[in-house]
């Protein structure tokens, strides 16, 4: 077989697992701005200081345990007391609640650059507290944090190759039974990196369109 059949031959078999990768990327990206954005809202706005505390140690806890770590518990923990999960739900499960800490504080940091004049003069003039929050303060925020967040969700794209250690069938899941089964390893890992970068480019496309459409706004 020549070298560019057995490219082909790779690359077909990676590409199995490309729709997975997308797939749990984009629904863990939703799991943890949708997360992160509702966290932020009451760690900065609420007066609850249980919520805060709860908070503040969710996003500790969630921050510095090993992702594989969470992984593990949900897949392989709630499997040995009688809840099952999926390895694709799972993974998404983990990233997206991981990735809500994450995101909560970048979402906090947009929120606290904000000048507190805005708030207190949007409702001088009648705005309700939740449409002063939707309507003014919140775009701004996402204009401050969209950067950030935009590089979080390219490390996140990267970070589901960890996934393949609970069997979500994946582009590292392929990989590694194509490795076993051929010993293409340099070949193999070095397709993977090209889908990896295929992958990433129009995520970083898409990101520069929306920090452009956002300062369009600003302006």
């Amino acid at each position: 077989m020549s070298g560019f059949s057995t490219f082909l031959m790779i690359l077909e078999g990676l590409l199995a697992g490309a729709g997975v990768t997308i797939a749990v990327t984009l629904a863990s990206l939703f799991l943890s701005v949708s997360l992160g954005f509702l966290l932020a809202l009451v760690r900065q706005y609420g007066s609850s200081r249980i919520l805060h505390a709860f908070i503040d140690a969710y996003c500790e806890i969630m921050r510095n345990i090993p992702a594989l770590t969470h992984l593990f518990i949900l897949y392989f923990g709630l499997a040995s007391i009688g809840f099952r999960l999926s390895s694709i739900t799972a993974a998404i499960l983990g990233l997206g609640l991981i990735g809500g800490a994450v995101t909560c504080d970048l979402f906090r940091a947009g929120f606290a650059a904000l000048p507190k004049g805005q708030a207190e003069a949007a409702l001088a003039v009648g705005f309700t507290p939740y449409r002063t929050i939707i309507d003014i303060l919140t775009p701004q925020a996402m204009r401050i944090a969209l950067p950030s967040l935009g590089n979080y969700a390219v490390q996140l794209l990267k970070d589901t190759s960890i996934v393949s250690a609970i069997a979500a069938p994946e582009i590292m899941f392929y990989a590694r039974s194509l490795v076993t089964s051929s010993f293409q390893t340099t070949l193999i890992y070095a397709t993977v990196a090209m889908l990896y970068l295929t992958l990433a480019l129009p995520l970083m496309q898409a990101i520069r369109m929306l920090e452009a459409r956002y300062g369009r706004l600003k302006t």
